[in-house]
């Protein structure tokens, strides 16, 4: 796993560092050499800074320019400088580096631009002369290196309104939610970090790596069965809400996982609907009723407009030898699907991932009265969802994403994962990014590819038959759903290869669990 430090904790390591005598001025000029060392320079090279130690990088970075001969001049929008910066401004202006104001020169005329004008410290709105300077600097044809994160963009969120858009950020000392969240995808083309020897005094988020994830998908030991992989059970589907076929889905996809055995239970009207989409798993029929619809819907609905009926007896067939229970997709908001899901967070003692529309069924429930029952609980949300379970507005949440998720997790006793660009897993006390993922996969059905997917995972880690959540630790569970987004993500980028971003469909991405999986 890869460290990920908030802007807080950046800042506080940072003067830990000094405080235990490295100089901010050495530093500076570590980060500098760092960033030198990571691009491959194309002349002649403008330094554009601001007025902060993101200046002072630029004006260290310009003397390793004037020694190796590069062709370089340094840029100042201010004639502002942090101390540090002063001090190696003034080792510029020694050293004789072409150093000019920003009305005296034509950004076109330069082949490389390295953005240094906002740091981590900055939030808000930029100022209006500095929005000019940043559109002069996306509208040139040079290639743009951003140094630490790109101005304009927020360190924590990666959201802005005007920034900086680069062909390589290099992240220093450590990389930022911003490298990976909300509009980092579409900011950075690329991204590196450099190590200036900045040691985290908190606890940092991590980032999910191959390696982090591979090791859960191992040969499998001739001595084995089906048992030894899991039961997992999908609950969902109704006429209105076209559930079988998302159903078939998540069971091709945790079937793809490994799971050993899928039980897709749903109304029994709907079976003839899933069966010939899901060979491998065992149809489990619910009880149903005919849902009661005005004159008006019954003249543009089926008359066998079926929703899920709560039969305590059939749950508990159902759920009796599984490990994990997925439930909501698909289902509705109706009486039964309501009860279902109170029954298994009552008295399922396993995984028990929400999702869809048991995620609105969910909002509506006390979950801090849940955090003692006996099922591990696994939120799947997307923004808008969450939105509806914390009762906080959409602009919040992309505000403050993990702080959002990481609270709520901790609050309800929950583990989160909160879909994205970037996806956050949270169970209040670890954090966990995934950047795998692509544009092709904002289409219909691919949160239930990633729930079919996390159905598997959650069955399969335990490693044998326990079922309790007492013998399946919630920290486990946050594994489980940080592993199964980033092979969600991965087979994405997989299927997005193959059929384009735009055609692209979340059966492919299905397709090409093995692919990756086989790959590792």
């Amino acid at each position: 796993m890869i460290d990920v430090l908030s802007v807080e904790n950046m800042r506080k390591s940072d003067l830990a560092t000094i405080s235990g005598g490295i100089s901010g001025r050495d530093l500076m000029l570590r980060a500098a050499h760092g960033v030198f060392d990571s691009v491959q320079w194309r002349e002649p090279v403008a330094i554009v800074c601001g007025s902060g130690n993101n200046a002072g990088d630029g004006y260290a970075l310009a003397l390793y320019f004037a020694t190796a001969k590069i062709e370089c001049s340094v840029i100042c929008v201010y004639d502002k400088f942090s101390k540090d910066g002063r001090y190696y401004y003034d080792k510029c202006v020694s050293a004789g580096i072409d150093i000019r104001h920003i009305g005296e020169v034509s950004l076109s005329d330069y082949n490389t631009i390295v953005d240094c004008l906002l740091g981590t410290g900055f939030k808000g709105d930029v100022r209006p002369d500095m929005v000019t300077v940043i559109d002069n600097i996306n509208n040139s044809s040079a290639y743009i290196v951003s140094v630490d994160i790109n101005s304009g963009l927020n360190g924590d969120n990666g959201m802005g309104t005007a920034f900086v858009r680069s062909d390589l950020t290099v992240s220093v000392g450590g990389f930022k939610p911003c490298h990976f969240l909300n509009m980092a995808k579409d900011v950075m083309k690329d991204i590196v970090n450099v190590d200036i020897g900045i040691k985290p005094v908190q606890e940092p988020y991590e980032l999910l790596e191959n390696s982090d994830v591979v090791q859960y998908f191992g040969d499998r030991p001739n001595f084995s069965n089906k048992g030894t992989y899991g039961y997992t059970a999908l609950i969902g589907g109704s006429t209105r809400y076209s559930g079988a076929i998302r159903l078939a889905y998540m069971a091709n996809a945790a079937m793809r996982c490994g799971a050993g055995v899928v039980k897709v239970a749903l109304p029994g009207s709907l079976v003839h609907d899933v069966t010939g989409h899901i060979l491998e798993s065992t149809i489990f029929p619910l009880s149903y009723f005919d849902r009661v619809m005005s004159t008006d819907e019954a003249d543009i609905r089926s008359s066998n407009d079926t929703e899920v009926a709560y039969d305590p007896g059939e749950i508990d067939e159902l759920i009796s030898n599984v490990r994990c229970v997925a439930f909501g997709m698909g289902i509705g908001t109706g009486d039964g699907a309501e009860k279902i899901l109170l029954h298994l967070l009552e008295s399922f003692p396993g995984n028990l991932i929400v999702d869809a529309d048991g995620l609105t069924l969910l909002s509506h429930i006390d979950l801090e009265s849940q955090k003692y029952k006996p099922c591990n609980i696994i939120l799947t949300p997307h923004i808008k969802e969450f939105s509806r379970l914390t009762g906080q507005e959409i602009s919040h949440i992309l505000a403050d994403p993990i702080g959002t998720a990481k609270d709520f997790a901790t609050k309800t006793g929950t583990v989160v994962l909160l879909k994205g660009p970037s996806t956050i897993v949270s169970d209040g006390n670890n954090v966990y990014i995934i950047d795998r993922g692509c544009p092709g996969m904002a289409t219909a059905g691919s949160g239930d590819v990633l729930s079919g997917i996390l159905a598997a995972v959650a069955a399969i880690l335990p490693g044998d038959d326990q079922k309790s959540s007492d013998a399946y630790p919630l920290r486990n569970a946050c594994m489980a759903a940080a592993v199964s987004a980033y092979i969600n993500g991965a087979a994405g980028e997989e299927a997005e290869k193959k059929f384009g971003s735009v055609s692209m469909v979340a059966g492919d991405t299905v397709a090409a669990i093995p692919c990756v999986i086989n790959n590792w």
